[in-house]
Parts: C-alpha cells; structure tokens; sequence
C-alpha cells in the first residue's frame, strides 16, 4: 500500500509505495536549516504532481525542490549523473512518524 503527502497549501502532492524503512538527518549547512528527515527512493517510485522551483547550490549535483506557493520543501533530484535514487521529505508524507522510524545522522557538512 503507497503513502501520499503534500505540501502545505497541497500544490504540491507526493505519492511513494511504501513508508521508508529509515530516514536521513543530514548536517549539511542547507539541511540544518531546512530541518528535512529525507526518505530516499527509486526515481521511477516516487510521484511528484504539481509546480516546483528547484534551488541548486554547491556542487551543482542536485535540485532541491520546493512549492513555489507555500514554501514547503518537497525533494530533490540529480542534475546529472543519475545516483539511483532521489531524497523526499518524509515530513510531508500523511502519518509520517519520526519516532517510529530510524534516523540516521548523515555527516555531509564538510567541516
């Protein structure tokens, strides 16, 4: 059975096959402030419906994707080499539980 979630205002929908089995905290200077626990999956698993504005920093590797109403942070995505995967944020999934679920600390801050 799939979980859907959506942003705020809910322009922005998300559908995935199944909860995440774990999450990632990741300590980046971007994900500190934004607060996401990503949930990563294929990218053929994960449907997005509705307008996003990617944000692409850094390395220039990924778009980070967010509701240009709302604000809310959605996913994100390779701008090219494909990594197999793309990140959502779990925060938005319906019944999404943060206590029920692993939380792996990523340390991706490069300090």
């Amino acid at each position: 059975m799939g979980l859907r979630g959506s942003c705020h205002c809910g322009g922005v929908t998300l559908a995935v096959p199944h909860a995440p089995a774990w999450v990632g905290s990741c300590n980046c200077s971007l994900c500190r402030k934004l607060g996401w626990l990503v949930a990563y999956y294929p990218d053929d698993a994960v449907k997005v419906t509705g307008e996003t504005i990617a944000y692409v920093w850094g390395d220039r590797l990924i778009g980070i994707h967010h509701c240009p109403i709302c604000g809310c942070g959605t996913h994100w995505k390779t701008l090219g080499e494909d990594f197999g995967r793309m990140g959502l944020n779990a925060r938005l999934l319906d019944g999404f539980d943060p206590a029920k679920v692993e939380v792996r600390l990523l340390d991706n801050a490069g300090d």
